[in-house]
């Protein structure tokens, strides 16, 4: 009996044409419940089927308006549809809604790095690591904007407090720079890059072992895996 597990085992696998016909199956024979539409409009959006995805999630925003996990994923969509106003009135009413939790102002802060407003995500970065100073991951985010300014000491300072927190000891190297902010790839079906700046001694393993520090509860963690590191990819 096909189940919603199978859907979301395809999609891990990156099987996201399987995937989607699960969902559709599943959808046309027990009705558009939430979690079938949240995953398929994910899956849309792996397929660059960028405006299916945005129907799905205004189908389930419909039925629950104040969804922060709907609001930001749609915020998303949007940005790869490079329509960046909606986005970022999507990324603040997210916020808004829910403005205790870390992991909005370090999403609405990658965001403004990628869109250019630099200040505003280091602002952003601030706030996160205000209301909670163990993740390693704004700080080493904030580094790389930080870099990006100009700001030298204040990145070094960001990038070592991230280290300290992993645990990583950064080896010895010579003045190098970073590479810049990737695009975003609207249809690319690559699963292996986080929203981690690329930066010099934060790896991706470190990352994930880091990542249970940003958010509130294991659901928020679960989305910020399976969606924004999906999306939100460099080159």
């Amino acid at each position: 009996m096909e189940t919603i597990e199978t859907g979301i085992s395809y999609y891990k696998e990156g099987k996201f044409e399987d995937a989607l016909a699960v969902f559709n199956r599943l959808i046309k024979k027990e009705g558009s419940q939430p979690a079938y539409l949240h995953y398929r409009a994910r899956v849309q959006s792996r397929l660059g089927a960028m405006e299916e995805a945005l129907i799905d999630f205004d189908l389930l925003l419909k039925a629950d308006a104040f969804n922060t996990t709907y609001i930001s994923d749609k915020a998303v969509v949007l940005h790869l549809l490079n329509r960046n106003s909606e986005a970022m009135e999507a990324f603040d009413r997210a916020l808004n809604l829910d403005p205790n939790n870390p992991y909005r102002y370090s999403s609405r802060a990658y965001f403004r790095d990628r869109i250019g407003d630099l200040k505003g995500a280091i602002e952003d970065y601030e706030k996160a690591i205000e209301l909670d100073p163990e993740d390693a991951v704004a700080h080493n985010n904030k580094g790389i904007v930080e870099e990006k300014l100009g700001y030298k000491e204040k990145s070094q300072q960001s990038f070592s407090k991230a280290d300290k927190l992993t645990g990583y000891k950064a080896p010895e190297r010579t003045e190098e720079k970073t590479s810049p902010m990737p695009e975003i790839k609207e249809s690319s079906n690559n699963e292996n890059n986080p929203p981690i700046s690329e930066k010099k001694s934060l790896n991706v393993k470190i990352y994930f072992k880091t990542l249970a520090s940003i958010f509130t509860d294991k659901k928020t963690r679960g989305e910020f895996k399976s969606f924004l590191k999906e999306k939100f990819k460099g080159s």
